[in-house]
């Protein structure tokens, strides 16, 4: 019963809630087997050819290590997943000890080591978010001409760009702590100004590279709309559209909050309660996760093009002011995730620029199908 109520909560996680609007409007496609095929000792076998990455999480108890069919049937799948490549997965999640002989000398997570009582769950989500978003870089970048099955560039850790005021003593610390988080908790790597700047490089030329290859985590404290690098930091991520969550932080007053800290998830974090950082990291891999959904989804669609630009947020000025040949004075068409902004908001942004089209992913295909 726990494993079906895990494959529940799995389900609607990945299934219904945050991913809908990016993957065709139900979510990434999750599918159950935990019955035989009518008339057979197995279920249904995996339609491998059905998606560019297929997962199987196999909750694994000591009844299915038992059952020699079931047994059989998973290392069958683990045979296929290895001989397809990196876009193929058999994830174990061993729920007991003594089903951890189906795993066939494949790394799982280990449920039945996790003592974090509630919080099993939210683990075993980022757990499996990270595999997820390594199986969807995979799939972006062996789309690539030059690209190579490197397993190397497939285990490379998401980074975390940890952006906060360093005069704000808050700041530093819930900084700190979420670095020091990751590195005990999590395959996920952190980059930390100015520590982690190489002596002799400049600011600028090391930071705006490290956003370019990672999710920015803004540590939002009364000091920080004040701070210049603060605001370089977040111009930067907007313009290359990177993933961002802002950790709300605040204590007294900001006496002029950055505008372009908007359109982007915020999460409320009191910054002497270091027991909300496994929450607020679960919620940079959902964000990490839903930007290659999105990119992913592009691609199937045929790809960026001249005649539009797929962004992975709504258009916000910040993002607009960066389009490519926006100086020209030609019309520009903007496709972004629903749901679609409103009446009001589009009209501030086509005061800006009037030869601006804006649809929703559901509008432009609407339009491309009619």
């Amino acid at each position: 019963m726990e494993g079906e109520a895990i494959a529940t909560r799995l389900y609607r996680h990945f299934g219904t809630n945050l991913y809908r609007n990016l993957a065709g409007g139900a979510g990434v496609p999750v599918l159950f087997r935990r019955v035989n095929e009518p008339g057979h000792d197995a279920p249904l076998s995996v339609d491998w050819d059905g998606a560019d990455a297929t997962a199987i999480v196999v909750l694994a108890d000591g009844a299915l290590a038992r059952d020699s069919s079931w047994a059989r049937y998973i290392n069958e799948l683990v045979g296929e997943a290895q001989a397809r490549g990196l876009g193929s997965r058999v994830i174990p999640v061993v729920m007991e000890a003594g089903a951890l002989d189906i795993c066939q000398g494949i790394q799982a997570l280990r449920w039945d080591r996790w003592t974090e009582g509630g919080g099993r769950e939210q683990r075993l989500l980022r757990g499996l978010t990270q595999e997820f978003i390594r199986m969807l870089r995979h799939s972006l970048e062996w789309q690539r001409p030059d690209a190579t099955d490197d397993l190397g560039n497939y285990m490379r850790n998401i980074n975390v760009f940890l952006s906060y005021s360093t005069h704000d003593p808050h700041g530093a610390c819930v900084a700190g702590a979420i670095r020091d988080w990751l590195h005990d908790h999590a395959a996920v790597s952190s980059f930390l100004a100015p520590r982690d700047i190489p002596v002799g490089m400049p600011f600028d030329t090391i930071i705006s590279r490290s956003i370019r290859d990672s999710v920015m985590a803004v540590i939002y404290t009364d000091s920080y709309s004040s701070r210049e690098w603060c605001r370089r930091e977040v111009m930067e991520a907007k313009r290359r559209g990177a993933p961002m969550l802002v950790v709300d932080c605040l204590q007294e007053v900001d006496e002029r909050s950055f505008p372009y800290l908007g359109n982007v998830p915020v999460v409320r974090m009191d910054p002497t309660n270091k027991d909300m950082i496994s929450m607020v990291v679960g919620r940079l891999l959902d964000e990490v996760f839903k930007y290659y959904l999105w990119r992913r989804s592009v691609e199937i669609l045929g790809g960026p093009s001249p005649q539009a630009v797929f962004m992975a947020r709504p258009p916000e000025l910040a993002s607009l002011v960066a389009l490519p040949g926006r100086a020209d004075g030609g019309t520009h068409l903007v496709v972004y995730p629903d749901p679609p902004l409103g009446a009001l908001e589009l009209d501030l942004l086509s005061d800006m620029d009037s030869g601006l089209r804006l649809l929703s992913l559901t509008q432009w295909q609407a339009e491309v199908g009619s």
